[in-house]
């Protein structure tokens, strides 16, 4: 069992009633006062994602928003979907960054539960879900992470059982996992019969992500956030908080961010498993972040010395460039996001991304 867990079995309930971790975090993110509605700041006082790291991000989801717009024929209109949108900043910085022809296009929407901050752009529409008949880039940006999901533990007699919390955090053993949610755990995260071994179960968030992408009549969905395959899931689960920049235990109060990494593959899956037998879907394409922003023209490569002679401030100006795209695509940090592209229609995903030269990896 979890550190900390056992001796609350029994313990007075004076922080609120056990239920399981998907109810809890719902309520704790979304709810009337949880954090992702409450607070001026939003998210972005909490952690620091790669919207808030640098424009250079936006910059290249503009990019990649143009070979989506050439690969389908340069549509009328133009659609992008900012999923999971905070306070506007990509939406707003995607639109920025677009060429003139291409903007003039665009119709742009951020999709968020809060409501609408002032300054964003009058461009962009406010929405509390994703609209229908999109033609073009859906892109959520850590919207994955933050769908609510039951965690699961082995006990001693090796049943993985549902965990229970308490609004303070508390955490104890409940019924046995059964179900469709045990079917889940037996085809994309199998736990062996080890106390304390514990997994995600992430069928809300395949449903989430396919029926986000089923708001796409052509185009190219991509979900990017901290994930893990099969071939590699966390024995102990990824549940963690954040609060005020820092990590800090997951208590289901409204006080912190409530976070778990992706099980991608599964995600992916789901999409597929929703198409008409038969007409076979596009195949999805999965990347680290670093190799995602390398093919889109964010490579972290530091300027040439000369530059600093012939024109300094333009050499300093490509300095800071270079030292925000090293941190976008860092090893051990941002550049760990994993990247899902999906295609709806023709699209070929990986031709979307076209390689550039990794100079570290030479």
């Amino acid at each position: 069992m979890t550190p900390g867990t056992a001796g609350f079995r029994g313990a007075p309930e004076t922080h609120g009633t056990w239920r399981g971790w998907r109810e809890a975090t719902h309520q704790a993110l979304y709810g009337p006062e949880g954090f992702y509605r409450a607070g001026a700041h939003g998210p972005a006082g909490h952690f620091r994602t790669s919207v808030h790291a640098s424009p250079l991000f936006a910059g290249a989801v503009a990019r990649l928003l143009c070979r989506v717009d050439e690969a389908l024929g340069r549509p009328a209109v133009l659609d992008f979907v900012d999923l999971g949108a905070g306070r506007g900043e990509l939406v707003t910085g995607v639109l920025a960054a677009l060429p003139a022809d291409v903007a003039a296009r665009t119709r742009a929407y951020a999709v968020e539960v809060a409501a609408r901050p002032e300054g964003v752009d009058r461009r962009v529409q406010w929405l509390t879900r994703p609209p229908d008949g999109v033609t073009g880039l859906l892109f959520a940006n850590e919207w994955l992470d933050n769908v609510p999901v039951e965690v699961a533990e082995v006990d001693a007699a090796g049943v993985a059982r549902r965990v229970l919390v308490r609004d303070d955090g508390a955490q104890r053993l409940g019924e046995p996992v059964a179900g469709a949610e045990a079917a889940w755990l037996a085809r994309w995260w199998p736990l062996p019969g080890e106390e304390g071994l514990r997994a995600e179960i992430g069928l809300p968030r395949d449903a989430a992500w396919a029926s986000a992408v089923a708001a796409l009549d052509g185009g190219l969905a991509v979900a990017v956030d901290y994930a893990h395959t099969a071939a590699a899931r966390p024995p102990f689960g990824t549940l963690t908080g954040f609060r005020e920049g820092r990590e800090t235990a997951p208590v289901p109060d409204g006080s912190c961010d409530i976070t778990a990494h992706v099980a991608l593959d599964a995600c992916a899956a789901a999409r597929a498993a929703r198409c008409t037998p038969g007409h076979a879907p596009p195949d999805a394409l999965m990347r680290p972040q670093r190799k995602a922003l390398h093919a889109l023209g964010v490579t972290g490569a530091r300027p040439p010395l000369a530059l600093a002679s012939t024109d300094p401030a333009a050499y300093v100006r490509a300095l800071a460039s270079a030292s925000e795209a090293a941190e976008l695509t860092a090893q051990g940090g941002l550049g760990d996001f994993w990247w899902l592209l999906q295609p709806v229609g023709s699209l070929d995903a990986a031709a979307l991304l076209v390689d550039v030269a990794d100079h570290e990896e030479q």
